[in-house]
């Protein structure tokens, strides 16, 4: 099978290739296995039929190579099953490598971008592009439960704004990219495990909505004191003390008293059907967590609440499932006419199932925090697995936002123009200028994405960084409201006010905008830009100011400590466009719309 080979000069491309090539030889082997343990079977049990048949007359004979047979059909059956779960592994997980391939690619369709969390409000998420299809959340996003995705999601909605959060989190995600093999595993399991929609808080608080038999001394009383009856009687039975009709009464009597609590057994027992379903189907995850040894804080941090109480979470699920199992086998008929009566088995299993609500109940939402946790910092370990060349940013005390060769992590790595970025005091702006399509918009983004994967604590595309946890504000595309009858421009102004305001509050903000003021027309824009900037400046703010408006120039000469010029210029070469989206200090000198509406017919030569 060929895999992708615009990316054959790509390390990472020849890591999944090679894993990929190994999974494929490693599935085929297995098919191999199973189709031969299949005819295995058939054959062992072609062979019993005629053994039996032959040693008919001889009775031990055939018992004999009944059992043998059937104990080997069992074994073989129990085999046959561990290589169909090792089958649905393998192929399961080169369908992720073929998807991570596809990623290196730009293809991140096989994951979910979160469109849903798109919101023209935050204060940068839509401006930037974080969610949807082709975001930079798809192309993070590896979770492999909804409220792992809603954590990774809320980590980009609200990046941290304290370095010490963000040292811990780069340290996590540092310590599970050197476990890559960790991070595959749990990620191939989470996708065995399939993603549902599940509300944590909601269905750790259902856990609550239990009866009462574990406070009830009778009730207690009788698990303990019906089996030692059994006991006395059975003792005087077989001394001829009593007669055995005794026995019937007592069993009559046990019976009817069995029967007492069974629409509360009934309505614990359909209660925690699909909550313990639930809870094991996540305990293989949980398990993950649990066995793995982690040296950094964070991922100890998440790890203590599924290691509390001298238990772990996966072993307290699985004897809540083994109680579960145990209570529904008291409304099968056996265990019905016999446990129920003599071992108080129905109420037994129903106390069991209360006590450990009362042990874990209000552990539940912890361990999914925990896992969602884990889920979310896996996810940034696989990027920073698929992303090598990428650096982990310095993290500053004082105000400052450098980079080098700063790049834009969706823009392909071959037609990548990586620039600098320097505001490295406050308060500071640079104002950038240029022509159409040279290249102001896409800078914006690849500084605004970057500030955000930084601030999550993920590695960043560039060759070094240095940040200050700042909130992050952008106003780059506004747009109107018919529903709340709101024109452009007062929906900038709107955006605007809010950057003000927190401002105003104390607030350290880096704000990104471009085109100011683009709902008015030239003169009252250009006052307005060149009023807007200078109260920024006044507030003590730092960012980045992209235009098409050559008069915001002279702020640099009314406040040259405060502002710097800088440019994405276009040269017009025979007739062509040509671009270097290079950033360079100074102002725009070559403008293009003329030029693109004549090419395009849409105006004539003009002077």
């Amino acid at each position: 099978m060929m895999y992708n080979n615009n990316l054959a000069g790509n390390s990472q491309f020849s890591i999944l290739n090679s894993q990929l090539k190994e999974q494929e030889s490693e599935l085929q082997i297995l098919r191999q296995k199973i189709f031969r343990t299949g005819t295995l079977r058939l054959a062992l049990v072609l062979l019993v039929i005629a053994l039996a048949y032959v040693l008919w007359s001889n009775t031990a004979a055939t018992v004999s190579v009944l059992s043998a047979g059937l104990l080997a059909f069992l074994f073989l059956l129990k085999y046959h099953d561990r290589l169909y779960q090792k089958k649905n592994y393998a192929e399961t997980k080169l369908r992720y490598l073929l998807d991570e391939l596809n990623g290196l690619d730009y293809d991140f369709s096989a994951f979910d971008g979160a469109g849903h969390k798109t919101d023209v409000k935050h204060r940068f998420a839509a401006d930037l592009d974080i969610f949807g299809d082709n975001s930079l959340f798809q192309s993070v996003n590896r979770t492999v439960t909804s409220f792992g995705t809603n954590t990774l999601a809320e980590t980009f909605l609200s990046p941290f704004e304290n370095k010490e959060q963000i040292l811990k989190q780069q340290q996590a995600i540092k310590e599970l990219n050197d476990k890559y093999e960790l991070t595959l595993h749990y990620t191939i399991k989470g996708m065995l495990t399939g993603k549902d929609k599940l509300d944590t808080k909601n269905f750790s608080a259902s856990f609550s909505q239990i009866s009462s038999f574990h406070k009830s001394g009778f009730w207690n009383l009788c698990v303990y004191i019906v089996p030692v009856m059994y006991l006395a009687m059975t003792v005087l039975v077989m001394m001829d003390i009593v007669a055995s009709v005794y026995f019937g009464a007592l069993w009559a009597a046990t019976f009817i008293l069995s029967l007492i609590p069974s629409k509360k057994v009934q309505h614990i027992s359909e209660l925690f059907e699909k909550k313990t379903d639930v809870l094991r189907k996540y305990a293989t995850l949980f398990r993950i967590i649990e066995d793995e040894n982690f040296a950094s804080a964070e991922l100890n941090e998440l790890k203590s609440p599924l290691k509390s109480s001298g238990d772990t979470a996966s072993k307290a699920i699985g004897r809540l499932k083994y109680y579960y199992d145990c209570l529904g086998l008291a409304f099968s008929y056996p265990i019905l006419f016999f446990f129920n009566p003599v071992l108080m088995w129905n109420v037994k299993y129903a106390v069991k199932i209360e006590k450990w609500i009362d042990e874990h109940g209000k552990q539940i939402e912890s361990w999914f925090s925990a896992l969602a946790k884990f889920d979310a910092l896996a996810s940034l370990a696989i990027f920073a697995h698929n992303h090598p060349d990428y650096v982990y940013p310095t993290v500053a005390e004082q105000y400052t936002f450098e980079a080098k060769a700063l790049g834009h992590p969706l823009l392909h790595r071959d037609k990548c123009v990586k620039n600098d970025v320097d505001i490295s005091k406050r308060p500071f702006f640079m104002v950038v200028t240029g022509a159409n399509m040279a290249g102001k918009s896409t800078y914006l983004r690849t500084v605004g994405v970057n500030h955000v994967l930084a601030c999550v604590g993920a590695p960043v595309c560039a060759a070094e960084m240095t940040v200050f946890p700042s909130k992050l504000v952008t106003n780059l595309r506004t747009a109107d409201s018919l529903n709340n009858n709101e024109s452009y421009f007062f929906a900038e102004l709107k955006r605007l006010k809010m950057i003000i305001d927190r401002l105003q509050s104390g607030e350290t903000l880096l704000i990104i905008l471009d085109e100011i003021l683009k709902g008015t027309n030239s003169i009252d824009k250009q006052k307005g830009s060149l009023a807007l900037i200078k109260q920024l400046i006044t507030l003590n703010s730092n960012g980045i100011i992209a235009t098409h408006d050559l008069v915001l120039g002279v702020l640099e000469k009314e406040f040259p400590d405060n502002v710097k010029n800088y440019r994405f210029e276009a040269e017009i070469n025979d007739d062509n466009l040509i671009f270097s989206y290079k950033i360079q200090e100074g102002i725009a000198q070559n403008m293009n719309a003329t030029f693109l509406m004549q090419k395009m017919g849409i105006a004539t030569d003009a002077e």
